[in-house]
């Protein structure tokens, strides 16, 4: 049977996502049913020129707005000059610089080198085969709620089964997930600030029923969990989870994919915790909206690689890169960290109110401007509330010109990816749409 089509209101779009429909395959992922004509900074409009203000971000790819205008330029002039060769048949300048500025932007005071490449998936999978490479180990460890992308080592890594996995077996072999401690909903008789200490212990119980330690190459592990509805660990556990690696010469590889590039209101949200990954892998903001990805670390794993065994058609296109290194630009002229926590302050504000006065908001968190309220239908049980009732609250905040996703292992979380150049009276009227919303909803 045909993927039922999200409907819209208006001709012109309706019009198109019946095309969609005859001509796109049935398995993309529909977030909304929204239609882009154009977009600036944080507003977009569609097909029909309705205006919307965007706390998607593309998925957090567009951490410094729609379209800005040194990204633009930088993407015109490059594209004038140079649009392909494949950097490992010639190579061109704006990939080594744009790697060179990537080796100094990664946390950890030691000899660093990049690579680039497609997308966040296509990135993960090379951290693990330099992991692979340079450990000569197989296995890897993920976590429990994880999600690292949709090629089938990445879906393997992930943890949610339903519907990113089925029916997409078999998967990647050698790959483990622990428990990653989650403050909101720890296990039974387990007490909210243990269970960071449960964790660690149940990754001990797994090097001893499922994986020697000595046979695995590296923990991969997303310093604040995105699509598993941004689960912020207690402190001190991503420090704990690198000495356990460093006791057994595991490779620490930090996913950034969605938390990079100032999200948390750090460049990478592995700052927070003062720890060094031996890899760190970045994307979607990294390019601005343009397709680039990245693995940075250690030159010594970097260099493990067979000569001529890692590489892509497309990685580090020229046009991608010099978008890139305009948007390290950026982030130092416009002090884009430092607008990333006034908009996570103005965030948290809201979200901590609501989790105190509105009846289905059961938990407010985040980082910087990576936060996110989980929706309940009891604060008492903490019971999910119903993914029918997320996606109506999420159609509503469309009707009302807000773009607004969802996310968690169950569905039920709201998350906040809005550009972090958003101006102040667009912010507040997003958060005055979610807040109209969710104080209508019934439980």
């Amino acid at each position: 049977m045909p993927a039922k089509v999200l409907e819209s209101n208006t001709s012109k779009a309706k019009a198109l996502w019946a095309e969609r429909q005859a001509v796109v395959s049935a398995g993309s992922a529909a977030y909304s049913s929204v239609i882009i004509a154009k977009a600036k900074n944080a507003t977009v409009w569609d097909v029909d020129g309705k205006e919307y203000i965007d706390f998607a971000g593309g998925i957090g790819a567009i951490n410094v707005g729609h379209c800005h205008p040194k990204v633009v330029s930088a993407i015109k002039e490059q594209a004038e000059r140079l649009l392909h060769t494949s950097f490992h048949v010639a190579a061109y300048e704006p990939h080594i610089k744009l790697c060179r500025k990537l080796a100094g932007a990664v946390p950890g005071g030691f000899e660093k080198k990049a690579l680039l490449f497609n997308s966040g998936s296509e990135a993960i999978e090379n951290a693990v085969k330099f992991a692979r490479a340079y450990t000569k180990r197989r296995a890897v460890v993920s976590f429990d709620n994880a999600f690292h992308g949709r090629t089938l080592l990445c879906l393997t890594l992930n943890s949610k089964y339903k519907p990113l996995k089925q029916h997409f077996g078999p998967y990647a072999s050698d790959i483990c997930h622990a428990r990653f401690p989650n403050p909101y909903r720890p296990p039974r008789g387990v007490r909210p600030e243990d269970v960071a200490d449960y964790a660690l212990e149940e990754l001990d119980r797994l090097f001893i029923n499922e994986v020697a330690p000595e046979d695995v190459a590296a923990i991969i592990v997303e310093p604040v969990q995105g699509e598993g509805g941004f689960v912020v660990p207690p402190k001190g556990f991503l420090g704990a989870l690198k000495k356990v690696c460093e006791s057994h010469g595991i490779l620490f590889i930090a996913d950034e994919v969605q938390t990079g590039f100032g999200r948390t209101a750090k460049m990478f949200a592995i700052e927070h915790e003062g720890v060094a990954p031996d890899l760190l892998v970045t994307a979607k903001s990294l390019g601005a909206g343009m397709p680039l990805s990245a693995v940075v670390g250690r030159a010594e794993i970097m260099d493990a690689a067979p000569a001529g065994s890692v590489g892509g058609t497309y990685g580090g296109n020229p046009v991608s890169c010099a978008a890139a290194l305009a948007v390290f630009d950026i982030f130092k002229e416009e002090n884009i960290l430092q607008a990333a926590e006034k908009v996570g302050e103005a965030v948290k504000s809201r979200f901590d109110r609501w989790a105190r006065e509105i009846a289905i908001v059961g938990d407010s968190r985040g980082l910087g401007a990576m936060r996110a309220v989980e929706l309940v239908a009891d604060k008492k049980t903490r019971k999910p509330l119903p993914v029918a009732t997320v996606k109506a609250i999420v159609k509503s905040c469309e009707e009302k010109g807000l773009i607004v996703l969802k996310a968690g292992a169950y569905d039920n979380v709201l998350r906040t990816l809005m550009p972090l150049t958003i101006g102040k009276s667009e912010l507040e009227k997003g958060l005055g749409i979610m807040e109209d919303v969710l104080s209508s909803t019934r439980p």
